[in-house]
């Protein structure tokens, strides 16, 4: 990870711009960053009156750094349509997720098109297609981060939305987000009606090393946030890894009965710094500055 350390949502509530009440309400959910969606969730008929939605509702957004966009396939008269409300909107989100990516020149083309307009989001690649899984470094090198999406990558496929089934395509996000210091965020759970079934993909997907999950029920937030956001502890005890470390010029130390090495302390510089930054943009006055009171398990 080169450069300032950036700030990672750990959970990412998606609202289809169908409603405002429905999009301003989301604002009263725990979640990292809130997205509005234009894409899926919209029905074609609707997207004009889904465009209005969103533009109304960034006006309302309490902090439109942390709202998200999710734009239609680039390419489609959607698309260009989305372009046009994000360049002339007077309050721009600090987000914007891509739909159907095939390459990285797409992400080059949003955001240079974005930037002639003078807005300058983050954008994030939803990884739904078997050729941005192929082509998943390029991509998360030109991209501010990566979200699994299962569903369209598992129809295309062919397959069930299983662990199995979409395990390579995490692997693959999870070595080229580590590579690029780009966010790794995880699809959403569609299975609502099993609580175990979050659970263990949250464990599982933190053992990968991702950083967030997405989810489209504010009922999950509780447990994605309780999980992957950093806590005082864990942060508290990189901190002392780190220093261990250090105190022993670089080499192997002893903390707690544990042996801990370079890259134990490489690990543990990564933990505080990606803490520091999340608490900075997305903590709740938090006033230590070691994060919220969650569980950090990177």
């Amino acid at each position: 990870m080169t450069g300032a350390t950036r700030a990672i949502p750990r959970s990412i509530l998606y609202t289809p711009a169908l409603s405002l009440d429905r999009v301003v309400k989301a604002w009263s959910y725990d979640a990292d960053v809130h997205l509005i969606d234009l894409e899926d969730a919209v029905p074609p008929p609707e997207k004009p009156s889904a465009r209005l939605v969103c533009r109304a509702a960034l006006e309302k957004a309490p902090n439109p750094a942390n709202v998200a966009v999710r734009v239609n396939q680039l390419g489609t008269i959607e698309a260009a349509h989305d372009l046009v409300l994000l360049a002339e909107s007077p309050v721009r989100p600090g987000f914007i997720v891509m739909t159907m990516v095939e390459s990285s020149v797409e992400v080059t083309l949003m955001r240079d098109t974005l930037a002639s307009a003078g807005a300058h989001p983050e954008i994030y690649v939803t990884m739904e297609t078997p050729a941005a899984v192929v082509d998943v470094d390029a991509i998360a090198a030109a991209a501010d981060g990566l979200i699994l999406g299962s569903a369209d990558l598992a129809a295309t496929l062919g397959v069930e939305i299983t662990w199995a089934g979409m395990l390579a395509a995490r692997q693959a996000m999870a070595l080229a987000c580590a590579r690029h210091g780009a966010a790794c965020v995880d699809t959403a759970n569609y299975r609502l009606a099993e609580p175990g079934v979050l659970a263990e993909e949250i464990d599982r997907i933190r053992e990968l090393g991702f950083h967030g999950k997405a989810t489209v029920h504010p009922s999950e937030l509780d447990a994605i946030n309780q999980a992957l956001r950093p806590d005082q502890d864990g942060l508290r005890l990189a901190r002392r890894v780190a220093e261990a470390v250090l105190a022993a010029n670089g080499g192997i130390a002893v903390l707690d009965g544990n042996m801990v090495g370079p890259p134990f302390a490489r690990m543990a510089r990564a933990t505080v710094a990606l803490g520091d930054a999340w608490a900075e943009r997305f903590g709740r006055g938090d006033s230590n500055g070691e994060g919220a009171t969650h569980h950090d398990r990177h």
